[in-house]
């Protein structure tokens, strides 16, 4: 146990991680990231970007629980953005159609309020409706957690069935594979990359699940907080209140996360870790050696001038990739 902390100790560390796309696979490295995407006649195009998180710039941003916030705020925009711009290279047809900033607002808001039904309101208005405890905090929020993870993996399973969603599940293994690839210290290339498990711990799907679980602790404690100022609560309360801690959640989840990052030799954590290493058996796929070499081709991208000097380097990673 100590000569494992004191290898980790020895071993640089940084931030690496990414996200699938249309066709190909965004890279995020200190101070930049770049997307790679192959478009219909099979040549890869790429846009980078600088980019310094207002965690690094705020001190206030910087703390516990807000620098989760504020990663989760800025995950989440670039995101929305290379999803725009790999939609663009990988389907031009669909460019010529481009919908108005109003069809686009509907559409955001449309998918928001899906959401929100989906895994907010539903959980609870079945809980409310089948079991008569609603005056119970932990209880309740158990058992609406217990729903709300169970949509969430149907709902894993009924897009996976999707061939365009399968092609970037693909791809969201080609950006793990290379991750893992990259922090192992090994030439990066396709054979090496594909060596790799497309599971990895610091992805999204495993960030997601962990929401899940800290959503019963945050919201029971809410609970019962509201219950013991008011003596009273009920389903538009529990709304009313919940909705706005979804970040708060987001905070708690992502300290979470590193904590089990940095533990993960200790049995609890390997076991608090494995529910979202399996739903990334839904999630990442097995990706062709094509897919990998987009993902490669937006790690080099991404780190520009300074690849060679970083590469080849046996890492240790503690942020959300």
């Amino acid at each position: 146990m100590i000569k494992t902390i004191l290898i980790s100790i020895m071993k640089p560390t940084i931030l690496v991680g990414g996200q699938a796309v249309i066709e190909g696979v965004m890279m995020r490295v200190p101070g930049f990231y770049a997307t790679a995407v192959r478009d219909p006649e099979g040549k890869v195009h790429v846009d980078r970007h600088d980019f310094k998180s207002v965690t690094e710039r705020s001190s206030f941003w910087k703390k516990p629980i807000f620098r989760g916030m504020a990663g989760l705020f800025e995950a989440m925009k670039m995101g929305m953005a290379t999803l725009q711009w790999s939609a663009d290279i990988a389907i031009p047809d669909e460019k010529e159609k481009k919908p108005s900033k109003l069809m686009d607002s509907l559409s955001s808001l449309f998918a928001i309020a899906l959401a929100v039904t989906l895994f907010m309101i539903a959980p609870m208005w079945i809980t409310t409706k089948l079991l008569d405890v609603e005056r119970e905090a932990m209880a309740f929020n158990m058992i609406s957690g217990i729903f709300r993870i169970t949509f969430f993996v149907i709902y894993l399973l009924l897009i996976s069935l999707m061939k365009d969603v399968g092609r970037l599940f693909q791809y969201h293994g080609a950006e793990h594979r290379v991750v893992y690839n990259f922090e192992s210290g090994k030439n990066v290339d396709i054979p090496n990359a594909q060596s790799f498990p497309t599971q990895h711990p610091r992805c999204g799907t495993s960030f997601m699940f962990i929401v899940l679980l800290s959503a019963i602790i945050v919201f029971s404690l809410i609970d019962a907080i509201v219950m013991a100022v008011t003596g009273f609560i009920s389903l538009p309360i529990r709304l009313l209140v919940h909705l706005p801690m979804i970040p708060l959640v987001a905070g708690v989840s992502y300290e979470i996360i590193k904590i089990t990052a940095r533990n993960e030799n200790s049995l609890f954590f390997r076991m608090l870790r494995a529910p979202g290493l399996w739903l990334q058996n839904i999630t990442t796929r097995i990706p062709e050696d094509d897919m990998v070499e987009v993902a490669i081709t937006a790690l080099k991208k991404a780190f520009g001038d300074q690849y060679e000097f970083m590469v080849g380097k046996e890492y240790v990673a503690e942020a959300i990739g």
